[in-house]
């Protein structure tokens, strides 16, 4: 097998993932073109990646040479083939529909280098079953970047049940050396790594409203201020060994058999999509966001990230 060539690059979307993936890639050194179905929106999305930069620049995160080296190395077109065909990784950034999924990379797999890697950015889908359709599943993975990806560190790299192992290697070299945190999935599993655990969490914190253990509120508020807190420093393993594994086992046992441990979404939430409270996007969920502004979530969210990176930059 011939080893990849990282030096160019392309990520298919402008919306809330594509932008600030090419970046990565861009501040690491690699030559990123933003793939649209349009001129215009692939300008859009350079125009975000642009400002994103920016961020990073003005907060310290990326110095001022590499941000304009960064802003050389990125550009945008909607010449679809064209790109695909020249370049040596592909980050799809799509909706998350299997078929559609499959057949592009399925397209892409017939016309690009012998050499390229295809990789997805999906947070749920089979990465076996997304490849099922290409004459080369050795060289497709999923590489799942967290949203803000400009922003958050990790990046699960997913093999599938053929990718190379050399493949999925020489990706978490080169999002290493683009300064993300990346993790290997050995096994291509429903939620990946990161999104199973964070569904345990939400399992369990809508089981505890619908019991009424506690309100919606305080569920958040015991999260931001007790072990949530202290997760970015102190991983669930290391915390278990620093307890000490009698005691922690005693506590896991106890516990264990009134958690929520149904194979399927708490009644709850089902409840709520099905009268229409979908969140945010209707104006009501759990909190009642008419009375709520997610966009100043949102920015709080994203400055405590900026200024956790910012004093954890050696």
């Amino acid at each position: 097998m011939s080893t990849p060539n990282f030096e160019t690059s392309a990520v298919i979307g402008t919306g809330m993932m594509g932008p600030g993936i090419a970046l990565t890639l861009a501040l690491g050194g690699v030559r990123a073109t933003i793939l649209s179905r349009s001129e215009e929106s692939a300008s859009q999305g350079l125009d975000k990646a642009r400002r994103q930069v920016a961020l990073l620049r003005d907060n310290g995160l990326a110095g001022a040479d590499q941000a304009a080296r960064a802003l050389e190395l990125m550009d945008a077109t909607s010449a679809f083939d064209d790109t695909v065909k020249r370049v040596g990784l592909v980050i799809e950034s799509a909706p998350e529909n299997m078929a559609f999924k499959q057949g592009l990379f399925a397209h892409m797999d017939s016309i690009a280098r012998p050499d390229a890697v295809l990789a997805s950015n999906t947070s749920g889908l089979s990465i076996t079953a997304i490849a099922s359709k290409c004459a080369r599943p050795e060289r497709v993975l999923t590489t799942h970047f967290w949203n803000p990806p400009h922003l958050m560190p990790l990046v699960e790299i997913v093999k599938g049940e053929k990718t190379s192992g050399e493949v999925a290697s020489a990706v978490r070299d080169l999002l290493a050396r683009c300064g993300k945190t990346p993790v290997v999935v050995k096994k291509d599993r429903p939620g990946q790594l990161g999104n199973r655990l964070q569904m345990a969490l939400v399992r369990e914190a809508i089981h505890i409203v619908a019991e009424g253990i506690a309100d919606v509120e305080d569920v958040d508020l015991a999260a931001k201020s007790g072990f949530g807190l202290r997760l970015p420093v102190y991983g669930i393993f290391e915390h278990q060994d620093m307890v000490g594994l009698d005691m922690a086992f005693s506590i896991v046992d106890y516990v264990s058999g009134d958690l929520y441990n149904q194979p399927h979404a708490p009644a709850l939430m089902k409840q709520l999509v099905d009268r229409g409270d979908l969140g945010v996007k209707s104006g009501k969920g759990f909190y009642d966001w008419s009375t709520k502004d997610a966009a100043a979530v949102r920015a709080r969210r994203d400055q405590f990230v900026l200024d956790f990176l910012r004093r954890s930059r050696p």
